[in-house]
Order: structure tokens, then sequence, then C-alpha cells
């Protein structure tokens, strides 16, 4: 690896300026005026394709700009999912150990506690001692929110934040979204015509400007996250507009489009097949299904469009204080596109049942994830077919055009294969790049746990071994800062991968991965397969099991396992499944994780007598990744499952008499569903198998709160009356 004199020599700053840094302490504090700023930008939910400079025909004209005057990486990680993904990116260390696995669950085990670790520091806390000034704006989702009454140990300015504006929790409204907060209160938005992602970069361009103004030419560092283009697909008029007819063509035009831009920029190379097409035919659908699915794409792409003008806005603050060139700008995603389907599914409806369509008081907080109604009154409306948009719409862009964003790579964010983990990364620093390389491919492997070191390196700083009477664990990445020289940045350790049981480790050119605790491991040779279309695992059995034994030391050793849901490595879900076949349950029962039937590989029977005056749920355990429900929708029995977010649904042909039903649901070791109501058998289906570990989620009797196993939108309680529900688990 490069020192960092040779580094600063080699980028064209002195060595006045190498010395000003390399023992930075607060009391050199004035003398830091050498090393550069650091502005990390990252976006949520986006694929590795939807930049322009990335290959697509979404206009981002700022972030295009960086990348022809920056450099472009072309294989730079991320962790599949938004929180694991935070964690690692602030705190330079795998998410498990940073305490952050999975969400923001303590689930009893040291590596998904779902809360920011304290044996970790953030970049923040690491160089605010060498001097630099600390701000965030946008998205933290590193610690639990519980509403006005959150505990705010974990906050941004708790964990080295000079200054924040943004959101504790990981969703909400862009007009008006939960737990936006300012420093450490909870605020409501200022205006009428509040976009969240505007008052991020503004918010951004202000501490730009008031750093300058109270702290001269000492460094800063920056955080902004936003949530775009995370749903619901959220944009304003005018900006929809810029996009109107630009999908008519559907999904799979503009996905080939994307993959022969792709090849001809150099991005990818020719022997990379393009994955097999999740989406269904474009050309068979109705020309009503063509303009809901066009809409949803034309919004996500207005979305983007928005951030990368609030990205331009901070530039142009980063040029109007001098600070521009040294200042370090990598932006990147937190991980691929997204394929779940929240809030479009059903028939059009109003999220929230019986609500009132009042206006909120002025200054009244938002307190919910998806608002009953907007401010001025309307209720917020979700179902297949809702145009999104408009703040009373709360809709995401689905699995097709997530196929989309993921060109040319499988699956997507929960899942470790290419599709859930790529991202850009786009570096540019005018004053540390230079000028043979802008413009330039990297093509070397990088992960989240590279920022802090890279961060730590071009600051000057000294990472911690204890912290605020912590033991702190070692950076585990590696400084970019060679890379940004076309230098080797002398990597000498695996990038290792772990999420939902789906576990990934990359060696050089080769990357072993696994769907789920029970998936086999699959090989790659990512140099000529990227795509992961050619498993080689049947070649080269030897290099699969030292792989897979490295992956499993390392494993250990990082907290990534036990973890809370089955497989072979999930000794910790055991212990915490009840050991109980057979429950007994009444109207309104709710069982934790630990305490609910173990179903993971198990064949299992649910029972339940009701009184049903409409729809709703009778009783469901689980979410919107793994679980089952029976619930009645449209008046029509249902027993939904889901496997890692694959759905099966039994449904009855006619809908039942309101009135006293007794009904039978039964997932068979094999897959088979059966529904029985009045002694017969009234529908069946075939799902994949018996669930594949132990539901998160918990059950719930009369409603799903947690989040939705079936077609249909949390918590959706039963218009009705459960008297019991029992469930018999195979012993």
């Amino acid at each position: 690896m490069l020192s960092r004199r040779r580094f600063l020599k080699s980028a064209g700053l002195g060595a006045a300026a190498f010395l000003a840094g390399c023992r930075a302490a607060p009391s050199r504090a004035a003398d830091a005026a050498g090393r550069p700023n650091i502005l990390l930008i990252m976006s949520d939910d986006m694929g590795f394709s939807d930049l322009g400079c990335y290959g697509s025909e979404i206009a981002t004209p700022t972030l295009d700009g960086l990348a022809s005057r920056g450099v472009r990486f072309t294989q730079f990680y991320n962790t599949a999912r938004c929180c694991p993904t935070r964690a690692s990116l602030i705190s330079g260390l795998y998410q498990h150990q940073a305490g952050i696995g999975h969400m923001m669950g303590d689930r009893g085990i040291d590596g998904f506690r779902g809360d920011l670790s304290t044996h970790c520091v953030t970049i923040a806390e690491a160089l605010k001692p060498a001097g630099y000034g600390t701000y965030m704006t946008g998205k933290w989702h590193v610690t639990p929110y519980r509403g006005p009454d959150t505990p705010k140990h974990n906050w941004p300015c708790q964990r080295g934040f000079d200054r924040y504006f943004g959101t504790i929790h990981g969703a909400g409204s862009f007009y008006d979204p939960n737990g936006l907060t300012r420093d450490n209160e909870f605020i409501p938005p200022g205006s009428d015509d509040f976009y969240y992602t505007d008052a991020i970069s503004a918010s951004a361009a202000t501490y730009i400007r008031d750093h300058r103004r109270t702290k001269g030419d000492a460094p800063f560092f920056m955080y902004v996250a936003y949530t775009a283009a995370h749903w619901p697909m959220h944009a304003r008029p005018e900006d929809i507009a810029k996009y109107k007819g630009r999908y008519d063509a559907g999904w799979q035009a503009v996905r080939q489009a994307r993959y022969a831009r792709m090849k001809k920029m150099g991005l990818i190379k020719d022997e990379w097949d393009l994955s097999p097409r999740d989406a269904g035919d474009w050309n068979a659908l109705s020309d009503a299904d063509k303009a809901w699915h066009a809409r949803r794409m034309e919004v996500y792409a207005a979305m983007v469009t928005v951030m990368d003008e609030g990205i331009d806005r901070i530039v142009q603050a980063l040029k109007e204080t001098g600070a521009y060139e040294n200042t370090l700008i990598l932006f990147l995603q937190d991980n691929g596109g997204c394929a779940e389907e929240f809030g479009s599914r059903g028939e059009p409806r109003n999220h929230a049942k019986n609500v009132k369509a009042e206006p909120m008081k002025p200054g009244e907080l938002q307190t919910q994830m998806v608002p009953p109604v907007t401010r001025d009154g309307r209720p917020t409306r979700v179902g297949h077919g809702v145009m999104p948009g408009p703040a009373d719409t709360y809709i995401a862009y689905g699995l097709e055009w997530a196929n989309v964003s993921n060109t040319p790579f499988r699956l997507y964010k929960h899942w470790v294969h290419e599709g859930g983990i790529s991202t850009p990364l786009i570096a540019h620093w005018p004053a540390g790049i230079p000028e043979g390389r802008r413009g330039a491919y990297e093509r070397q492997p990088g992960h989240l746990i590279d920022i802090m070191a890279t961060c730590v390196d071009l600051a000057g700083a000294a990472y911690p071994k204890t912290f605020n009477g912590h033991a702190i664990v070692p950076m585990q990445g590696v400084s970019l800062a060679p890379a940004f020289l076309g230098k080797d940045v002398g990597r000498t350790e695996p990038i290792y991968f772990e999420h939902e049981g789906n576990r990934a480790i990359r060696i050089g050119k080769w990357k072993l991965v696994a769907k789920g605790p029970t998936g086999p491991w699959e090989l790659y040779d990512i140099d000529a397969d990227r795509s992961e279309l050619h498993d080689l695992a049947g070649r080269h059995p030897d290099r699969v099991k030292a792989m897979a034994e490295r992956w499993e030391t390392f494993a250990r050793q990082a907290h990534m396992i036990p973890w809370p849901w089955k497989g072979e490595y999930g000794k910790a879900a055991a212990r915490k499944a009840s050991r109980k076949t057979h429950f007994e349950l009444g109207a309104g029962a709710a069982l934790a994780e630990g305490e609910a039937p173990d179903v993971a590989g198990k064949a299992f029977r649910v029972a339940a007598d009701a009184q049903v005056r409409g729809d709703g749920v009778i009783a469901a355990q689980g979410g919107s990744s793994l679980g089952w429900s029976l619930y009645v929708q449209k008046g029509r029995l249902c027993f939904a499952t889901r496997h890692r977010n694959r759905l099966t649904v039994a449904k009855t042909d006619k809908a039942v008499a309101p009135g006293r039903v007794r009904v039978t649901a039964a997932l068979a070791r094999d897959g088979r569903i059966r529904l029985e109501a009045g002694g017969r058998t009234v529908a069946q289906a075939k799902a994949p198998g018996p669930l594949p570990s132990l539901p998160v989620d918990g059950l719930e009797v009369g409603r799903d709160e947690k989040g939705a196993v079936g077609e249909y939108e949390a918590p959706n309680a039963l218009a009705g009356t459960v008297e019991t529900v029992v469930i018999d688990v195979e012993k």
C-alpha cells in the first residue's frame, strides 16, 4: 500500500500538507488545511445500473460529471440491506461486529442486537479528534425508533456528529417523514411544500457554509444519506412529467437497452451474459396495467433526478466556500434494487381502515411510517393501480423494475448474489485524483468496510483501541486511496457477506455464495461470469470446501453466526424457538419469536373458529420475507406462505358468507398447501417446501402487525372476531 506521504506527493499535495495532518490531534486542528474534506453520499434502494454513468437512461448529470472527473469503482459491495449497510459504512466493521446483522430488533445474539455497538466508533468519532467538523443529513437507521420516547443514546449527535438533520427511522413519506429530527429533537416539516430529498440537500449545503463561516479552513466530514429512491414512490408532478412516456416500451426493452449501453461503455464485459428476466411479458399486460407500471418507474426516475439536483446544490456550496478542490466526494448505494411490493398489492383502498379525513394539527409530529392521512387530511391510498407520486399514495416500484435496476445481475436487496450487493462507487477529488485517472474505471473489489480506512488514512486520524471506556474492534478494511492513483490497495483478506442466512465470500476472482441458511454453496469465476450463471462448484470441490471453511471460521469470529434463523449454523435459533408443538390461542394473542411455533423445516396445521364480518387476518406468523398467514380477502378464505419473498397463496373460488367460519390450513413437508372449510378441501396450492427458517416477526391472532405476509398491508385487522386458533407442528 502507498504510504500517505507518497500518496499525497503522487496526487500533487506537498510535504507541508502531509505534515499538517500526519499526527492529527485536537490541538493541531489549525494546521489541518492540507487534509481533505470528506463528503460521503449514499442513496437508498437503488440498483447497480440506475445512474447515467453506470448505464441508465435516468438523468443524473451531477453524478455523471463527478464520475467523468473522478474514478468509478466497478466492483464495490454493500451488505444487501439498508441498516446493516449503514452500520458497516459508518463503523468500518462488518455489520455484525457493529451489532446490526439484520434490522432494529434485539435477537439476543451479539451480532443481531439491532443497535449500534459501543465496541465500534463512527467515522465522525474517529475524525473529530483530528480536528474535523462533523455533520450529517438524512437517514440514520442504526438504532431503534419507537416514536417520541425513543432513547437517544445512539443518535448522530451522541455518536460524534456536531449537527444533524434527518430521520432516525428507515422509511416514510417524502412529504411528511416520521421521526423527522434536528440535532436531538423531533420536528414537524417546516413548510407546505416540504420534500425530504430537497430538505436533506439544503441542510447539507447550509452546514458547509456554516462550517466555513465558523471554523474557517478546518476540514470537515459530512455524511449525506438520502432516502431516495426507497419506497414510497413520491415525486412532484413537474418532476414526474420529465419522464412521461419514457417507460412505455416496458421493462424488457429498458433492460436490454441498459445492458447494451453498459457493454458499450466498457463498464461490463461482453462475455457477461444478461441474467434471465424475472419480470413477466410486458406485451401481455392490459393497457391500464402498462400505464400503472410505467408510472411507477417514471416516479422512481424522477426521485433519482431530484436527488442528483440536490447533490448539485451541495457541490455548489463547496465551490462557493472554496472547499471544492480539496473535498473527496464519495457516492454509493446501500443495497441492490428492491423487489418488495410495499403498498402495491390488492385493490385500491385507504391504507388505514376507518380513517378520519381530518387535517393534522399545525406542528403535529408524524409518528407513523405510513401516514394514515396527509397533513391536509386526505387518506393515504395503496393498492394495484393507484398512480404513485402524490402525498396521499404509498406505492413501491416493484420486482419488474428492480430487475431492470440490477442489470445485468441476479436477485435483489436481501440476497448476497451480485444483484443484492453491487453498488456504484464514485470517487471525486480534484486535488487528489491525477488528471490521467479522471474518468477511469477501478476494477479492484471493494467493500463498505474500506470507507472508514480511507477516511482515517486521508485525515491523518488515529483509529482508537478504546473509546469511552470500551474496547474497539479493529478496522476491517483497507484504504482505497491507492486506487485513486491506479495502485493496488493491498487487500490481503477475503471479503465476507451474510444477510438473512444468505452468505458469500470473495477471494480474488472467486466468489462462493449460497441462498438462505440451508442453500447449497455455489461457486463463480467473477472475472468470467459476474452474472453468476455458471456454477462451478461441481468442478472445484476442494476450492468450495476451503472457501466455505474460511467463511465459517471468520463468520464465527465476527458474530455472523449463530444467527436468529435456522439452518446449518442456526444454533441460537434452536435455543430460542419454542419446543411446544401444540398451541391454543384466543383473540388478540401475540407470541414473540422465541414463543411462537417452531415451523422451520416442519409441516404444521392451523385450525381457526371466527365470526367474520369482512376481510382481514385470522392469524399470521412472520412478515414480508418469510412466514404464513390465514386471512380473508374480498370475502375469500386465503392461506399464504412466504419463502424468502416468494409468495404462494391458496384461496377459495367463492366468498364465504358473513358469520361463523371454521377453517383449517395445512402446509406439508413437500410444500403442498391445503385449505379446508366445512370438512372439505376448498383450495390447494404448492409452495417450495416447508418454511426454511423460523420467522423473526412472531405470531399474532386477528391481525398481522409487524409485517405483511399476504397480499395486503399491515396490520390488516380482521373485521370480525377470532374465537380460537389451534396450531399443531409436527414433532
